[in-house]
C-alpha cells in the first residue's frame, strides 16, 4: 500500500514538473543595440521573477525590421524608433493592440579626450578632428538623429569626408572608444551607465535639434511568456531600471 502511495506521489510530482516546464516559454526578442545594457538588466530581473526565459538579439533597428519582414522568428521587437513598429502594425505583422512606448532616447556627442568636446558642441564647427563617428542614418534612429543635428548646424554636407558610419550605435561607440574617431554621436545611455566617472568630454544634445527618439516595442507572437515580459517592461520596477540607465519616460 505504501509503495503504491509513493508511486502515486512521484507520478503527481512528475506531472506537476512537466506542466510547469510546458508553461514556461522561451521568449525571443529583437532589440536595438543602444538598449543592450538596459535590456540585459531587465531580462535578469524578469527571470528572477518568472519561469519564462528571454533570449535577446541586438542589432540596428533597420536591419531587424527587414529580418522580421522576411520571417525572422522573433516574439517581440524593441526598436530604437516608433516608425518601424508602426509600419509593422500597418502591415498586419504584429499582435493587434500590442504596440507601446518603452523609452525615450537621448543623443550625446562624445570624445574620450578630456576637454575636447565643449558644452555647446562647437567642436563640430572648429573642425579640428579627422573623423566623426555616427550610426548609419538609414538603419539606426540614433544615426538619423545625428544627421538631424548636423543638418541643423549646417554641417552635414561639409563633413561628409570625415564621417564614419557604424552599422548601429554600438559600432559608432566603438569607433570612438578605440580611437578610430576622435569623437562621435552616441546614445546618452551608453555614457550614463558609466556615471559618475564618464571618461573624456561630452555634449548632451538638446532634443530640439533632432526628431524625438521615441523607442517603441511590438509583440510579433501571442504567447504567455512574451505577454508577461511586455507587462513587466511596462511596470514600475522596469520603468525605474530604464530611467536609471539614462532614458526618459
Amino acid at each position: 500500500m505504501i509503495s503504491k502511495r509513493v508511486g502515486a506521489v512521484c507520478l503527481a510530482l512528475a506531472l506537476a514538473l512537466s506542466a510547469a516546464h510546458v508553461a514556461a516559454d522561451e521568449v525571443r526578442i529583437a532589440v536595438a543595440t543602444n538598449f543592450a545594457a538596459t535590456m540585459d538588466a531587465l531580462i535578469e530581473r524578469f527571470q528572477q521573477l518568472s519561469e519564462h526565459r528571454v533570449v535577446a538579439s541586438f542589432g540596428s533597428t533597420g536591419s531587424q525590421y527587414a529580418q522580421i519582414r522576411s520571417g525572422a522568428p522573433y516574439d517581440a521587437f524593441f526598436a530604437a524608433d516608433d516608425e518601424r513598429p508602426r509600419l509593422l502594425e500597418e502591415q498586419g505583422l504584429i499582435v493587434p493592440g500590442s504596440r507601446f512606448r518603452y523609452a525615450m532616447g537621448r543623443l550625446a556627442l562624445w570624445s574620450p579626450l578630456p576637454g575636447y568636446v565643449d558644452e555647446d558642441g562647437r567642436v563640430l564647427e572648429a573642425g579640428t578632428f579627422r573623423f566623426l563617428a555616427i550610426a548609419n542614418p538609414d538603419l539606426a534612429p540614433y544615426g538619423a538623429a545625428a544627421r538631424d543635428v548636423l543638418v541643423a548646424r549646417g554641417l552635414w554636407n561639409d563633413l561628409q569626408s570625415r564621417i564614419v558610419r557604424g552599422q548601429d550605435i554600438g559600432q559608432a561607440y566603438q569607433f570612438v572608444a578605440t580611437g578610430n574617431a576622435e569623437l562621435g554621436f552616441v546614445a546618452w545611455a551608453q555614457l550614463a551607465r558609466q556615471e559618475p566617472k564618464i571618461p573624456g568630454s561630452y555634449w548632451l544634445v538638446p532634443d530640439s535639434l533632432h526628431e524625438p527618439i521615441a523607442q517603441e516595442a511590438v509583440l510579433l507572437k501571442d504567447t504567455p511568456g512574451v505577454r508577461a515580459f511586455a507587462a513587466f517592461v511596462q511596470g514600475p520596477e522596469a520603468r525605474e531600471i530604464i530611467r536609471s540607465h539614462g532614458y526618459g519616460p
